[in-house]
């Protein structure tokens, strides 16, 4: 559980800090990504996948419940070398993809401080921490989200089956492909963690002119890629 903890915080905690980045990046006002597009976006989610899982190399780099879901629906008999699929070691997944989650939005925030400061648009400030849907829609949004996990932990799954060499990346290319092709309905959270643990920092920070956390939508992204990753690691094992 050591091992989990401390790898999984810091891989999360990475993965957050430099996908909050971007997104503050390019939405906050002063910025030099300021008004960068989507695809800044994207490709800045992709390359922040692509360093949380070489941080946490060593316990399967899961950073995201959803993973940690799609192998356990998967019959894996292991989440990693060494670290078997049983209750403790997948909570100790849960809480440690949590922690680091709300870190790297901590981290994000410190490095934007100044911004976040002189911003005084809530929704544009939220945004930065949490994904949030264009057309409010709950169960539609909800089918979004499912959808979109269900790709990202299917062809994660696939790829152990068909070994490519290209590692981290291929898993960065993936995640940059949800974003470009799925995530302009939600902003394609597809990972409880990322969501909830940035949302929670930005309950607690003391960030002028935040107003809200939207916690009725919150639950949206939690359910959403919990269920598409159980259903993409089923699927995922029976072919």
């Amino acid at each position: 559980m050591a091992t989990i903890f401390l790898y999984e915080i810091a891989g999360t905690a990475m993965l957050t800090l430099l996908g909050g980045g971007v997104v503050a990046n390019v939405i906050l006002g002063k910025t030099k990504g300021n008004a960068g597009g989507w695809l800044l976006i994207n490709f800045g989610w992709g390359l922040a996948v692509f360093a949380g899982v070489y941080t946490a190399y060593k316990t399967g780099a899961h950073i995201n419940p959803a993973v940690t879901v799609g192998l356990l629906a998967s019959g894996a008999p292991e989440y990693a070398p060494g670290i078997a699929v049983n209750f403790g070691n997948t909570i100790a997944y849960f809480l440690a993809e949590l922690i680091g989650a709300f870190i790297g939005a901590v981290l994000a925030w410190l490095s934007y401080k100044n911004h976040y400061d002189h911003e005084t648009d809530a929704g544009t400030i939220l945004g930065t921490f949490s994904t949030g849907p264009e057309i409010r829609h709950r169960g539609w949004n909800l089918v979004t989200e499912i959808i979109a996990t269900f790709v990202l932990v299917f062809i994660i799954v696939m790829f152990g089956n068909t070994p490519s060499g290209l590692g981290p990346l291929a898993v960065a290319l993936l995640v940059v492909s949800i974003g470009a092709s799925l995530g302009g309905p939600t902003g394609y959270a597809i990972n409880p963690a990322r969501d909830l643990g940035p949302r929670l920092a930005h309950a607690i920070l003391p960030i002028p002119h935040k107003g809200g956390s939207d916690w009725g939508y919150s639950w949206v992204p939690i359910v959403g890629p919990l269920i598409g990753g159980a259903l993409g690691g089923l699927v995922g094992a029976a072919l």
